[in-house]
């Protein structure tokens, strides 16, 4: 997501592209990969027979180089627990800082939180194979990273994939699956931050409410659900480019540089983008913020640790 300021992001998130054959079990330190995009084969593609598995995986942190893709053993699910087929992955700013501070699951780890693909074995009445399914992964707290082939999740992080019969009438099966799931690999961890952030803030009728990174997926998700609170939603993005967008979610007045924001006048602020807009909080405002302080240095785990349980609070 494109933040104010470029806090938070940075210029290169690569990683191997799983679609094409698998390299070699460790990948060249230093090679430069392929940016996610579609991770994993259409769901039609033949299915392996390996009792392996794909994943990209870190063995350590640092750059995007540390990222390889290696074999692994196929996931078992156990009770209550349901297998994917995955088809495709989002790639989350957790991702990446996962990837370089010293947070995270116990390494090797395969990083990734929102699978979206098809259950090939379950252990829950629920679900069946073949059904098209997304979830959360909780990656931090599971160590069940979905930038994999196949991952198996508890049902309860489950849910049924949304459907889009348009997609299905206009195009051919496979091709109206494979971009409805992929669609649907953006929404579990955005779709769950922006409402939780939203409650914490308490926005609700009568709430003149500043979102930050408007036209990212947290921000952009969030001001649509303010807007349904009955609040007048006001954003600030990253890029003139970027107005149009946040406009057409339903935000009233849109900015892209902060210093042209007025002052003391919003009630609640949402900050997905790690920018200090408190001058535009009213008196006695609420401010909630789901980004970081200003990045780590190799330097500060102790300030990577302490984003981590932030991070695991507001999930949890």
């Amino acid at each position: 997501m494109d933040r104010p300021g470029g806090r938070g992001t940075e210029p290169d998130r690569t990683g191997p592209d799983l679609s094409r054959p698998a390299p070699d079990a460790d990948v060249g330190e230093g090679r430069r990969t392929r940016s996610f995009g579609r991770l994993i084969p259409c769901p039609l593609a033949p299915h392996r027979k390996s009792p392996c598995t794909r994943s990209n995986q870190i063995a350590r942190h640092g750059g995007p180089e540390v990222l390889s893709v290696r074999e692994i053993p196929r996931p078992t699910p156990g009770v209550g627990e349901v297998l994917i087929r995955t088809v495709a992955s989002s790639l989350n700013p957790v991702d990446w800082k996962t990837r370089a501070w010293e947070v995270g699951p116990q390494l090797p780890a395969t990083l990734g939180w929102d699978p979206a693909g098809v259950v090939t074995a379950s252990h829950h009445s629920r679900y069946r194979p073949g059904d098209q399914v997304i979830a959360m992964s909780a990656q931090l707290a599971t160590s069940r990273g979905t930038w994999t082939e196949q991952v198996s999740q508890p049902a309860r992080l489950l849910a049924a994939a949304p459907t889009t019969l348009a997609l299905a009438l206009a195009l051919a099966l496979a091709l109206a699956l494979a971009l409805a799931l992929e669609d649907a690999a953006a929404l579990p961890l955005a779709g769950i931050t922006a409402p939780q952030a939203l409650s914490r803030a308490a926005v609700t009728d009568g709430d003149n409410a500043l979102i930050t990174g408007a036209a990212g997926a947290v921000g952009g998700i969030a001001v649509r659900l303010a807007r349904r609170t009955g609040a007048t939603v006001d954003a600030l993005v990253a890029r003139l480019e970027h107005l149009d967008a946040a406009r057409e979610l339903g935000a009233k007045d849109v900015w892209h540089i902060r210093a042209d924001l007025p002052r003391r006048t919003c009630t609640a602020v949402l900050d997905t983008a790690g920018i200090d807009t408190c001058p535009a909080l009213a008196p006695g405002g609420r401010y909630i913020s789901i980004s970081d302080p200003p990045a780590p240095t190799s330097d500060s785990k102790q300030a990577a640790l302490a984003q981590a349980r932030k991070w695991s609070a507001l999930r949890s």
